[in-house]
Order: structure tokens, then sequence, then C-alpha cells
């Protein structure tokens, strides 16, 4: 494997990463996975359209997968299935929907090989992190949707009147292409732990994961019609799916502009919708926090999954008497990066998905240049040895909270740091947003910084660095969108109140 060390020059130093070419003699050489075929009625079946969709390796710039361009009537066959299998399905019991989803999550451990390599093939995420935030998680999400499913009332008295809860219907459930497998498990499986039956548009960027669960869900003896698969564009099966007359609810995890489009078309049968949207998120580094745990965490959120996470740390609030200290850590922890070969251990940041992803962060980039917010490091060029895939520098800026780096959802491996005055200046400039999915607050003490999180204007908080809790709610405020995903939350969003006597 050839190496090659890159020189900033703008900071006349030898960055502490280095970028790793990949060695074409030693890539293994993989034949084009064809997929032929939908998922409909407990059947594989071929698609009414003639077309397919290409699935480009973001690494290699090759064709890897081939997948049907579904089309309107497809969606017709699917929802009629699921709307036959609606009844049966939402009179089961909830120890019944439990069972079928423990035995999900066993297959899925089974075939968490199958589904990590599907996602490095697709999006490149380093093998190790897939495995992790692919496989395992999903498993984890599985398991907590069977587990928080008892801790749901479906049915209370309520002075003389029964409040029963029952599932929402048919849910047309639109997947992201950056967390694959995770959002099917997380959106399918909770409507289906709900008693709803759903109609899945996977991506089509990284599809291959909607085809492994389909194919799951028919291992695990799922009744007919109860799940259903078809694979095409937003614009030909999203769009059929939300205004399908027998779809009774919409769940989509996308950008702003896809869930208004969802909100627009669904508004016209005044179906539900669920949808998990952008985000622009805070990192508030408190006076007595630890400066450089905060940061190096901080950008290790932000950088998961190269940057292409709604709820990254984008925005990393210093006060103004630490802002050179904060500017040094961060270079140093954004430096140590390696990027290259997804199976190669010692590489920790991969590629973007594809490139219009990497123009559109590029471009980016080059607005800040613009509009002269301060380079740290990173960039717009294409690293230094990588002359082929999608990668990206990883880049910091320091500046204000006016600039379009600092306001816009890039998804990409970016950061501004932005100083604040006092405690007051902080949750003014963190609330200064469209959006509010996520975001942070480190301080000296954790209750301190808890009594704090009140005052930020966002769906989840971390304190000091604390986990992401899957049985607690997520979902956001604002543009952010509507609804909660995880636990029990996640599947309430599938429920509809009923009163009765």
């Amino acid at each position: 494997m050839t190496i090659a060390i890159l020189i900033d020059s703008s900071y006349m130093r030898t960055p502490a990463y280095v970028w790793r070419a990949i060695n074409d003699d030693v890539r293994e050489v993989c034949s084009v996975i064809e997929r032929d075929q939908i998922f409909i009625n407990g059947k594989w079946v071929p698609s009414a359209g003639t077309d397919v969709i290409g699935v480009i390796n973001p690494v290699t710039e090759e064709r890897v997968a081939t997948i049907p361009a579904g089309t309107a009537a497809d969606v017709d066959l699917a929802a009629r299935a699921a709307a036959e299998a609606f009844p049966a399905w939402s009179r089961t019991s909830v120890d019944e929907r439990a069972a079928f989803l423990r035995k999900l999550a066993d297959l899925t451990e089974q075939r968490s090989d199958d589904i990590t390599r599907a996602v490095v093939s697709e999006i490149g995420q380093p093998y190790a992190v897939a495995a992790q935030s692919q496989g395992a998680s999903a498993v984890e999400d599985l398991l907590s949707i069977a587990d928080s499913l008892p801790e749901i009332i479906w049915e209370e008295q309520v002075g003389h009147t029964v409040v029963a809860r029952e599932a929402a219907g048919v849910v047309g459930a639109i997947t992201p292409w950056n967390g694959p497998m995770r959002m099917i498990c997380m959106k399918a499986g909770a409507a289906m732990a709900a008693g709803c039956t759903v109609v899945l548009k996977g991506t089509e960027v990284a599809p291959l994961s909607s085809f492994i669960f389909a194919e799951m869900v028919a291992e695990a003896g799922l009744p007919d019609g109860v799940f259903n698969l078809v694979s095409g564009t937003g614009p030909e099966v999203g769009e059929a799916i939300v205004t399908h007359p027998l779809v009774d609810m919409v769940s989509l995890t996308g950008s702003v502009r896809a869930g208004r489009r969802v909100m627009e078309l669904a508004s016209q049968s005044v179906k539900k919708v669920a949808l998990e949207l952008g985000g622009k998120s805070a990192n508030v580094i408190l006076e007595d926090a630890d400066l450089a745990r905060a940061i190096e965490v901080g950008i290790e959120d932000a950088f998961r999954n190269s940057g292409q996470v709604c709820g990254g740390l984008s925005r990393v609030l210093v006060p103004r008497s630490r802002l050179a200290e904060a500017e040094e850590i961060a270079i140093r922890k954004a430096e140590s990066y390696v990027l290259g070969d997804p199976y190669d251990p010692a590489t920790t940041l991969g590629p973007v998905a594809n490139v219009h992803q990497r123009q559109r962060i590029r471009d980016y980039i080059r607005s800040g240049l613009d509009e002269g917010v301060r380079l740290l490091t990173g960039g717009p060029d294409a690293p230094e040895g990588l002359d082929r895939g999608f990668f990206v520098r990883p880049t910091v800026f320091s500046g204000d909270n006016t600039s379009r780096v600092a306001r816009e959802e890039i998804f990409g491996p970016v950061v501004v740091i932005i100083p604040f005055d006092d405690e007051e200046d902080a949750f003014r400039i963190a609330n200064d947003t469209q959006y509010g999915l996520a975001g942070a607050i480190w301080a000296g003490d954790d209750d301190r910084a808890r009594a704090l999180a009140r005052k930020l204007r966002t769906g989840r908080i971390r304190i000091n660095g604390s986990p992401v809790n899957q049985r607690a709610p997520h979902g956001g405020f604002k543009l952010s969108g509507i609804g909660r995903e995880f636990g029990r939350y996640g599947i309430e969003e599938f429920l509809e109140y009923k009163s009765i006597g």
C-alpha cells in the first residue's frame, strides 16, 4: 500500500494523519450483484418496470449492484397486499409481535457480516464502523422495540370511557442511505410492532440492506403482506407510496426538501406523517468543562459516517477566552483521521456516499473560504494520494454563526468553531438555527449541565459525553422534523387513540 504525507502549507506543518491510497493489486474483484425482483405479499416477484438502478461503490467508483426501478403499479400491488394483511396482523397479541421482532433480531445477528459488507460496498464505511453501526446496532434496535412493547398502555379507563390505542394502518416507510439497515429496523420494526403493515422504499443509493431485511422477514415467518419492499426512486416509488389511497401513514427520514414534499403530497389525503430530517447541532462547551475531551468527543460525533449524520455536532461553541486552545485541539483531532480502504483496520474515515455528495460538501467548504471564514485544516481539494473515490478532507473552520457553513446542513466531515462571551451568549448562538435535532452540553458538573439543557431548543441532548439511550426518544424541533423514534416512543408514533363508551 502506498503512503503519501500531505503538507499543509497554510500552517507549515505536517499533519499527523496519513492518507492511505488503495492498492489495486490486492483488492478482491467482486461480480456485480443483480437484484431483479421486489418483495410483495410474501413473495419475490418481478417489477412491472423494465429499468434498473445501478449502485456505485464510493471507494472504487464502480458499479457493485443493480436493483429494479420500481413503478407506481408495483406500489399499488404492495399497498393492496398490506391493506389485506392489516386486519389480522393488527389483532395479533403483543407477545406474538415481540416474538417476531426477537426472531428478526436473531437473524440480523446471524447475517451481520452480509449486512456489514453490503454497507461497506454501498457507502464506504470502514468495516469495523459498519459492523457496529449497522449490524450490532440494528440488532439492539429490534430488541429494544420488542422490550418496549409491554411498556405501552394499550387500554385505560378514563371515567366511563375506555381509551384504546390501535395501529394506524398501512405505513409507507421511506428510509435514507446514511443508515440503511438501522433506519429500516427503526421504522419497519416499530410499525410492525405497533400492529401496522408496511410498504418500504429503501434508499436506491444503498439498497442492499432492504433486500436482506426482506429475506429475513420471509425466513422469520411473517404473514404474507405484512411487510412489502418496492425498490426505486423517490419521484417514482416514494411519491406513489405517499399518495396511495390505501396508505394511512408515511414515515420518512431524509432531507428537509424531501420532508416538505412528503407533507405536501400527504396533505392531499390528510395522511399522518412522521419526519426525521436535518440538523445543525451545537456542542456547547462551558468554561469549566474538560475542553480537550469535549472537542475530541464532539468531533468524533460530527465526523461519524464521514459527517453524513443528521444529528452530528457540527457547531462547536467554546468560551472566547479558550478559542486558541480549542482550535489547536480541533486541528489535532481532525488531522488524526486516516482515509482509505474501508477493509484496512487503520482506516478511520471513509468516503462520502456519492459524487454529488462530494461536490456539495466541497462547494460548502469553498463558500466558507469565499465568506472569509478562517480555515484551520482540511479544505476543498482532494486528499493527497487518493485519486479515486469520493473522499473529502476532514475540515475545521473557525468563525461566527452567520456564514453558510455555520447555518446550513453540510452533511459531511466539516465543523465550525464559534466563540461565545458568556453562558447566555452560548445558548443564544446554539438556538440561533432553523434546526433542533440534537445537541451536547459540557460542564464541570453533570447536574448543572442537565439544568442548562432546558435552555437548548433541541430534541436530544448529550450531557458530558453521555451515550445515546436507544430507549429514549429521538427526534427534533423546527425543521428537524415531526415525531419521535426509539423505544416505546417510536412504536407509539404508529398508533392512534380510540375512545369507547
